[in-house]
């Protein structure tokens, strides 16, 4: 690649820019990944990985020779801190919404010169989201939904979740929780709350492991919330729900439409699962 004045050597500490910059033809500029890196699948291949989500292999990125190294939230503010006293630039992004996911391509296209692209491929992402809103405006019901991002302690969606779940066809039954700007704002200290929520549809993406519905329907008074009630325990892999970038908005979005849409159809014709 020729020195276009844009950033040559990029390092990526989570996946949505490693995402976005592979869907605009900009892979070549990366020269480092997450270990958690899934999407593309061929990333894993083509790139060395140079970090988890907390921690990083500072001597791997360094030799590498980055002139930008893009993370995610004060999550990685201490991986941050160490790249910026060893001179490297860093960008730390904080989107948590579907529009600031939006904008984020935006962004990060514009930053290595591909501002065009980016803006067609974010206009593509939203013309998604509004068939399948428009779809979902069509659903006979909507049901309520709990989504748990974590089970020990139970945390509740982050907030593109709760606003991918409305756009899909349902209704978060905690979206002032998601509204919060830390994880720490979303755990629930009281698990009755969903009990009393009664929610009719639940989604467990527990972050990197899998979920185990009958361990959630065991706790103690859920068998009377109507999801676990009818069986609707359902799971979402969280590379594809709890990164904020393209997967969230296509294949998270997708699945959580799918289940909703299903839920409808069944409870439409009066029989639950």
């Amino acid at each position: 690649m020729t020195n276009d004045g844009f950033p040559q050597r990029i390092v990526c500490l989570t996946e949505e820019p490693t995402e976005v910059l592979y869907a605009l033809g900009e892979e070549g500029r990366i020269v480092g990944i997450s270990g958690f890196t899934v999407r593309p699948p061929r990333a894993r291949q083509e790139k060395p990985r140079i970090s988890a989500f907390t921690s990083a292999k500072l001597d791997a990125i360094l030799a590498l020779q980055p002139d930008l190294a893009i993370g995610f939230s004060d999550m990685q503010a201490d991986i941050a801190q160490a790249l910026i006293k060893a001179g490297i630039e860093v960008w730390i992004s904080n989107h948590r919404s579907v529009p600031q996911i939006l904008a984020y391509i935006r962004r990060l296209g514009a930053m290595v010169g591909a501002a065009d692209k980016a803006e067609a491929y974010a206009a593509t992402l939203q013309a998604r989201l509004d068939a399948v809103a428009a779809a979902a405006a069509r659903l006979p019901r909507r049901p309520k939904v709990y989504f748990e991002e974590w089970d020990e302690p139970s945390i509740s969606a982050i907030r593109w979740v709760s606003e991918l779940i409305g756009i899909a066809g349902g209704d978060d039954i905690f979206p002032e929780r998601a509204r919060a700007p830390l994880g720490r704002d979303r755990i629930l200290a009281d698990r009755d709350e969903v009990i009393r929520a009664a929610p009719d549809l639940i989604i467990g993406s527990w972050c990197g492991k899998k979920f185990r519905p009958e361990q959630l329907a065991a706790r103690p008074g859920w068998d009377a919330i109507p999801a676990v009630r009818d069986g609707e325990l359902h799971e979402i892999k969280s590379p594809f729900i709890l990164q904020p970038g393209p997967a969230a908005l296509t294949d998270g979005l997708d699945t959580l439409h799918r289940l909703i849409t299903a839920w409808a159809a069944r409870h439409a014709a009066g029989h639950p699962a």
